[in-house]
Order: C-alpha cells, then structure tokens, then sequence
C-alpha cells in the first residue's frame, strides 16, 4: 500500500470521531410537526339562484307581475324536483329617476323628487341534490325566472362520511413525515413517541352572492327553452394537524 493511500485512510479514521462529536444529540428531542390530508369527491349538491326583475311607472303593477312570476316559477320547482329546498333570499324595490341634463353653465340640474318609475325583483334560491334532474328543470324555470347563478359543492351528508377518510389520510402524512425525520436524525421511527395531535379541519364554501344588481327588466318567455349543461366538477376537502413528537 502506498504511503499516499496509508495518509487518506489516517484522514478519514480522524475525522469519523470528529464528525461524530459534532453531531446535535437527540435523545429527549421534541418535534413539532405539521401535516396535512386531503379527500376529493364529485360534488353531489347545487345551488342554483333565480330571479325576476320588472320596471313600470306603477310601483303597484311592477310588484304584482314579480309576485305572479315569482310563484309560476315556485311551482315549477317543486312539480320537477319536490324534493329541492326553496329558500326567498332577497326582494328589492328601487325608484327610476330621470336622466339629469347639465344645465348650459356645466352645472347639474338638481335631481327631481319625484320617481319616473320603478324598479322591483325577487331572488329565489333552490339547494337540490338531484343533479341529473338539474338541467331540465333549469329550462322550465326559465320560462318565466332568469338564473342568476350556480354554485356546486358537497352535501352536508358526503361531508360528514369524508371526514373518517381525511382523518386517516392526515394521520398517514404524519407518520411519513416523522419518518423522514427520524431518518435524517440517525433515529429509529420506534424510538418516537407522539406527545400531541392538535387536529384542524378545514373546507371552502363558496358563497353565491345574491345581491340585487341593476339590470333592466327580466322578460317571461313563453317559448319553449332548450336545456343547458352543467359540468358539476368536484370537491376537495382539507384536514391540518400538528403533532409534537418527542424522541426518547
């Protein structure tokens, strides 16, 4: 053997000890770590917003056609899906003002008081877990409402027999995390001991807004509408956990 390889192998022998020395101690060590699960699920559950708006110069002729096309459609929700829930969630009524011409000098003519005509609307909220039912009764709906808005998501039933599925997909990312971590410290994953499990379910849900919007009068057709398509998508649900391992 050579006197260059006799030297490197000395190097090396000295430096194990060495290394060793400085290596943290992790006996007692406590860990915090976070870990996270997820389930996805088709959305079984739609939202569906509809509406009516009507102007006239008579406050009292703008609200009676509302109210008469807001029960037509009420009734055709519930003879396509009686088991939909219907929910009002807003009734407005505006006055219509004249447009204000300025005056020669640039100056704004003051407003009148007195309205032109009105404005009146309905929202009508319909929460259904009949999708394939929702497409047919959309378009006899819109026969005489207008839909405003959709908003898919899971029902409150799927929600709760998804949540054993994040529960133990949460705790498996903790383990394979602590795993990793009790490699990296030259440990054994049996020399560590959970102290804590802080669990924080989480989940987003979109809101429909239904606020009233200036749009001019919805119109009731009596013609025949052709039925839309609806793509439902799906659903993620989100599980946090912190956990404080301690090594022995």
């Amino acid at each position: 053997m050579s006197l260059k390889k006799i030297a490197l192998i000395a190097a090396v022998a000295f430096a194990l000890p060495a290394f060793a020395q400085n290596t943290l101690a992790t006996a007692g060590a406590l860990v915090i770590v976070p870990a996270y699960g997820e389930v996805t699920h088709p959305n079984d559950q739609v939202v569906a917003t509809f509406f009516i708006e009507e102007q006239d110069k008579d406050k009292a002729a703008a609200a009676s056609r509302v109210n008469q096309k807001m029960k037509q459609g009420t009734d055709i929700v519930r003879r396509e899906d009686p088991k939909a829930i219907l929910k009002t969630v807003n009734y407005y009524t505006y006055p219509i003002y004249p447009e204000v011409v300025p005056r020669p000098d640039g100056q704004p003519q003051p407003r009148p008081l007195v309205p032109t005509g009105w404005r009146v609307g309905q929202y009508l909220e319909v929460k259904t877990t009949n999708l394939a039912n929702l497409p047919k009764m959309t378009a006899a709906v819109q026969k005489v409402l207008a839909l405003n808005g959709l908003n898919f998501g899971l029902a409150p039933a799927t929600i709760r027999k998804l949540d054993d599925e994040r529960l133990i997909a949460t705790y498996r990312n903790l383990n394979e995390r602590v795993a990793a971590i009790a490699s990296a410290m030259g440990r054994k994953m049996s020399e560590a001991v959970i102290d804590t499990l802080d669990y924080e379910g989480s989940g987003n849900y979109a809101q429909q807004d239904s606020a009233p919007m200036m749009l001019r009068s919805a119109k009731a057709e009596s013609t025949e509408v052709a039925e839309p398509s609806f793509e439902p998508g799906e659903t993620t649900l989100q599980m946090r956990l912190v956990g404080k391992v301690k090594f022995k």
